[in-house]
Parts: structure tokens; C-alpha cells; sequence
């Protein structure tokens, strides 16, 4: 006994606890403006059914009017026809035609009679028709304007909480500034740090290494041409400007040693030992002569002194 009550217990507490989370779900979904439309539906489908009533009742008293009509068309005939018979002797004729008059005259009756209950229930569909008709527009109104009301208040509860930051939208918009901003911090410290690391050299291999392009290259090699154009001009303005001390000084009896053209077997015998010029191969053109004693230097001949 106390496991079944305790096991009713249970369920009770389960079946309020679904009861409770269902309410609050069909709250959360609920919308107030839906909810007026639909009663404003039903409310036009009742006061539809009521004049569809108000109409069959309307046909139902005009079908026993034009019942009463034919019967009162036949019972004037049958009188017409008791006065015929009478007028010719005939009694038992107009009897006859008298007695269908009566049972005409009482189906007139009984017709009479729910044409008057059809007519009152005609009127009292009307007079409820014309009421729900009148509650059916009010209704109307009343939920145009409650629905009017309700969008405003929408409308500034959803501004409200736009410009106090708490409604979903715009905290998503803000998780998402806040992450651009984040991202954006990041990206200036990296860019810090790789500037100063260029700066101090620690990336003059990394970056300035093989990664050259095409365009680097070719400005590297015409600079190249350039130095050993003005390299090559440089030892070519040596050379012509070493050329012509080398023969002043020969001329003047300098130190300097000038190169003499070879003389003849008869002038050099007897007069010592003749200055030679130094091979090609030893020649420095671009530097200038060591002076050379004067003892070493080649007595001049003879003839060239008479001369």
C-alpha cells in the first residue's frame, strides 16, 4: 500500500511538473496578436452561422406562407363552389365543397400558427444577429487596438534593451566588436614585434636572403655593371695620366725610370751595360715607377751628345 501511494505520488509530481514546463512553453510561444485574430475568426464563423439560422428560418416561415396562400386560394374555391351547387339545387354538392373548405381552413389554421412561431424565431435570430454583430465589431476594434498597443510596447522593449545592451541581437554585435578588437590588438603586436626585429637585424637573413624577385635582380646586376664601368674608368684615367710623367721624366734625367728604345750592337760595346725595360708580364701599369739610382742608370751615348 505505501509503495502504490508513493508511486501515485510520483506520477502526480511528474504529470504538474509536464503541466508546468508545457504552460511555460505555450506562454513563451504564445503570441497575444495571434491569438485575438483567431477569436475574431471564430467569433465571424458563429455570427456566419447565425445568419445562415436567421436566413434557413426566413425560408422555412416563407414556405408555409405560400402553403397558407394556396390554402386560402382553395378554401375560397370550395365556397365559391358550395355557393354553385346551392344556386343549382344541389345541397349535397355544397355540402361536399364546405367540408373540404373546413379541413382547409384548419391546415390553414395549424399553418398559421408556425408561420407565427417561425416569424417570432425569425425575429429573435435577428435581434441576436444584429447583437453579435454589434459584440463582433467591438471586438474588432477593441483588437486592433490591443494589438496596436502590444506592437508598440514591442517595439520600445526591443529599443530599451538595444540601447541597455542586453537584448540577443546586440550582444552578438557585441561578442562580435569585441572579437574585431581583440583580433586587431593582436595584429598590431605582431606587427610591432616584426618591426622591431627588423630593426635590430634579427630578419635581414629571413627576409633579405633568397627571397629575391626578378626586379631586385636586375637592379642588383645593373648596379654591378655600374661599379665595374666606373672601376674600369678609374684605372683607365690612372693609366693615361701615369703615361705622360713616366716620359717627362725620362727627357729630364729624373729618377724615374722611363722605357728607351733598344739601341744598336756598335753604340752599346764599350759604353756598359744597357737599361732594358721589364717584361709585359712584370709591368705595372697601374702603379707609378721606383725611382732608380743613378748609378744604375745607362750612360748616354756619344753620337747623341754630339748631336
Amino acid at each position: 500500500m505505501k509503495g502504490t501511494a508513493a508511486r501515485m505520488g510520483v506520477m502526480k509530481r511528474v504529470q504538474l511538473v509536464f503541466k508546468a514546463k508545457a504552460n511555460k512553453a505555450l506562454d513563451k510561444m504564445e503570441d497575444p496578436r495571434e491569438t485575438l485574430d483567431y477569436s475574431y475568426q471564430r467569433q465571424l464563423e458563429l455570427l456566419t452561422k447565425v445568419r445562415r439560422g436567421v436566413a434557413d428560418v426566413a425560408t422555412s416561415r416563407k414556405r408555409v406562407e405560400l402553403q397558407m396562400n394556396q390554402l386560402q386560394q382553395q378554401a375560397n374555391k370550395l365556397e365559391d363552389q358550395a355557393r354553385k351547387a346551392l344556386g343549382m339545387g344541389r345541397e349535397d354538392l355544397a355540402r361536399s365543397a364546405l367540408e373540404r373548405k373546413a379541413s382547409a381552413q384548419s391546415q390553414l389554421n395549424d399553418l398559421q400558427a408556425q408561420y407565427a412561431q417561425l416569424q417570432a424565431e425569425e425575429e429573435k435570430l435577428t435581434v441576436a444577429s444584429q447583437r453579435l454583430q454589434a459584440k463582433v465589431d467591438a471586438f474588432r476594434t477593441r483588437k486592433e487596438t490591443i494589438k496596436a498597443t502590444y506592437t508598440a510596447a514591442e517595439a520600445q522593449t526591443r529599443i530599451n534593451e538595444a540601447f541597455t545592451g542586453i537584448s540577443e541581437e546586440m550582444g552578438d554585435v557585441g561578442m562580435a566588436i569585441q572579437r574585431a578588437e581583440d583580433k586587431t590588438a593582436q595584429m598590431q603586436a605582431r606587427a610591432g614585434a616584426i618591426d622591431e626585429l627588423m630593426a635590430s637585424g634579427a630578419l635581414d637573413d629571413a627576409v633579405g636572403g633568397d627571397r629575391r624577385d626578378d626586379i631586385q635582380n636586375e637592379l642588383d646586376m645593373m648596379s654591378a655593371s655600374s661599379d665595374v664601368e666606373r672601376e674600369l674608368s678609374r684605372l683607365k684615367g690612372e693609366i693615361t695620366a701615369g703615361a705622360p710623367k713616366q716620359l717627362e721624366g725620362g727627357a729630364n734625367g729624373n729618377s724615374q725610370a722611363a722605357p728607351q728604345a733598344p739601341q744598336s750592337q756598335g753604340q752599346g760595346q764599350g759604353q756598359g751595360t744597357q737599361y732594358a725595360p721589364p717584361p709585359p708580364e712584370q709591368a705595372q701599369p697601374t702603379q707609378q715607377a721606383q725611382p732608380v739610382p743613378a748609378s744604375d742608370l745607362p750612360a748616354e751615348p756619344q753620337d747623341r751628345e754630339g748631336s
